[in-house]
């Protein structure tokens, strides 16, 4: 054999040899550094069926940061995508505990493209010596009642103050004024006027904290649609006569509804009054009843300044008014509308609103009708009202 021959020969043995040198230093790392199957971290059975039932957010991950297992709600909630936390804020946490075994907790806001954000609680614990537990609350709707909450006590804070400001200058203006009778009488009208508001306002409160809850009446019963609505118009009858409004009351009679006097009637004279309060002098408001199916309703029609289609939606929240600037004369307090939201709730009912601005606004809540009711399943021989 030539040298050439022995030359190539020699370059592709030493080749081969060192290919299978370097496969073989490869295979034997990959050996010792993979985890044996015994080893790979593993949920732990009694872990794994809790979070299986838990209710709550309930996340366990690995040394790898790797979500090992995941209730529903966790995934329901956008805490995990894949085998990933998908808050950036939470897989640090995760990271800290697992650095120092440390319980951590944390407020985090869940944001995903499309949903509303959530508000949630966190706490991360470990869970054995390589995997760490997160479990998370959903806090959003105690969030959004402590704001209302505090959004509330402001408001009443604020209404209490003008009236209760406004009864102390008058009753210094009376000192001043003692030897002036016509000017004690003008300022003793006044505070009688101002006294009345604040009463007004503190009845209101009372009446809307009792509704607050929208929980569903323990014992309904009969109530006389005919006497709420006669109650009503007497309310508003001197408001209405210092304007020349005229309220009619229309449809069918001898209807009833099922629920509690109080609330329904509460909730008829608050709309009766609004529509007088909001309605220009020398008008017309029409109270009108009318079955269907299996419920009632009462409509209130006023022909006011009517109610700008953006500021529909907000008109039934607590002291928000379409025309602020109006209130003080108007005697408002904001809260009637709030009031006539909750029994609508807590009767099994609803409250619906038409309005077109500058010409009225129809008010119509919708209760249910007591089941034997004759007008109710016969509408067709309802009587009208005279």
């Amino acid at each position: 054999m030539d040298p050439t021959t022995q030359a190539f020969l020699a370059a592709i043995i030493g080749a081969v040899v060192g290919g299978a040198a370097v496969l073989a230093w490869a295979v034997s790392e990959r050996q010792q550094h993979r985890v044996p199957v015994s080893e790979r971290p593993v949920v732990p059975p009694g872990v794994a069926t809790v979070l299986s039932v838990l209710r709550s957010s309930g996340v366990v991950v690995d040394e790898s940061d790797t979500v090992l297992k995941a209730s529903a709600p966790a995934y329901s909630l956008g805490l995990v995508r894949g085998v990933a936390l998908t808050s950036d804020e939470l897989a640090e946490l995760v990271r800290q505990v697992r650095r120092d075994g440390h319980i951590r907790e944390t407020e985090l806001t869940i944001t995903r493209p499309g949903v509303p954000a959530r508000s949630v609680s966190a706490r991360v614990a470990p869970l054995g010596s390589r995997l760490v537990l997160v479990l998370v609350e959903d806090r959003t709707r105690e969030r959004r009642v402590e704001a209302v909450r505090r959004d509330f006590v402001a408001n009443v804070s604020h209404e209490l103050k003008t009236p209760v400001g406004a009864i102390r200058l008058l009753s210094e203006a009376v000192a001043d004024a003692a030897d002036d009778p016509e000017a004690v009488k003008r300022f003793s009208a006044r505070m009688l006027l101002e006294s009345e508001r604040l009463g007004q306002l503190v009845q209101q409160i009372i009446e809307l904290s009792r509704l607050q809850g929208d929980d569903p009446l323990e014992a309904p019963q009969p109530v006389e649609v005919d006497r709420v609505i006669e109650l009503a118009v007497d309310t508003s009858a001197i408001d209405a006569d210092a304007k020349r409004i005229a309220v009619v009351t229309s449809g069918a009679r001898g209807l009833r509804v099922l629920g509690n006097t109080d609330q329904v009637a509460a909730a008829v004279s608050n709309l009766v009054a609004n529509a007088v309060s909001y309605s220009e002098p020398d008008s017309t408001v029409l109270v009108t009843t009318k079955a269907t199916d299996d419920m009632v309703e009462i409509s209130v029609v006023d022909q006011g300044i009517g109610i700008p289609n953006e500021e529909i939606e907000r008109i039934f929240e607590r002291f928000y008014r379409v025309d602020p600037a109006r209130h003080r004369s108007t005697g408002g307090t904001g809260l009637g509308l709030s009031i006539v939201k909750h029994v609508a709730a807590t009767h099994g009912g609803e409250v619906r609103v038409w309005s077109v601005e500058g010409q009225g606004s129809t008010f119509t809540l919708t209760l249910p009708a007591t089941v034997s009711d004759p007008a109710v399943s016969d509408p067709v021989n309802q009587e009208e009202r005279p």
